[in-house]
């Protein structure tokens, strides 16, 4: 991978291309994940208490994240070799297998392209998360401080509403599929001429001609 420089990618854009060491191999990223979502996170460091909950709790859903056709992939700065040795801890003493690779981003290349490190904690990356769509497009970031670990359940959301906005061609409400509004149900985009406006009515649920729901199979 060549040093990149400049600002971070954004929501939308490509995903960067890089070759990278991992527990489990090498990669090239996202070339061999074409067709599939990715969940790229990473991490302050190996053999702290923090990672080891988030790890853990990535593992325990990580059949989930395949039903939606969706990989983990992992990443801090440590070495592989301390990756390999914190996954074999976690495997002896928590009995949780880490089933999915973590890059070992031993310079910090990676990690300085998707503005991961944190600036007031030397070369440490902060806890951040870049959804990859199929075409290894950036549909949504993600960043926590290190002091607080993440909620896996909402990662998995998001992946489940990106994913059902782009077969639907529609908006997710506020805490979907819990919304205080319209519970599981999900929006309508907005019409294009006074004409659609009035019709929208009659087809859909609505609180006014801009603001329409509808049902939608979460399969």
């Amino acid at each position: 991978m060549e040093e990149t420089v400049g600002r971070i990618p954004l929501i939308g854009e490509k995903a960067p291309s890089f070759v990278a060491k991992t527990t489990k191999g090498i990669i090239r990223f996202p070339d061999d994940y074409k067709g599939k979502w990715v969940v790229l996170f990473s991490h302050p460091g190996d053999f702290t208490p923090v990672c080891t909950t988030e790890f853990v709790a990535f593992q325990k859903r990580i059949e989930e994240f395949r039903k939606l056709n969706c990989e983990l992939v992992g990443l801090s700065i440590d070495q592989v070799f301390s990756h390999i040795k914190w996954v074999e801890w976690i495997r002896e003493k928590l009995g949780v297998e880490i089933e999915f690779p973590i890059i070992a981003d031993e310079v910090g290349r990676i990690a300085k392209t998707l503005g991961m490190i944190h600036p007031s904690k030397a070369t440490n990356t902060v806890r951040a998360v870049f959804i990859i769509d199929p075409d290894g497009v950036i549909r949504a970031i993600m960043y926590y401080p290190q002091e607080l670990g993440r909620n896996m359940d909402e990662i998995l959301r998001a992946v489940k509403a990106l994913q059902i906005s782009d077969r639907e061609k529609v908006a997710m409400p506020a805490n979907w599929p819990n919304n205080e509004l319209i519970g599981d149900k999900v929006i309508v985009p907005p019409p294009t001429d006074e004409k659609a406006a009035k019709e929208r009515l009659k087809a859909y649920e609505c609180f006014d001609w801009w603001f329409c729901y509808k049902s939608v199979s979460r399969g």
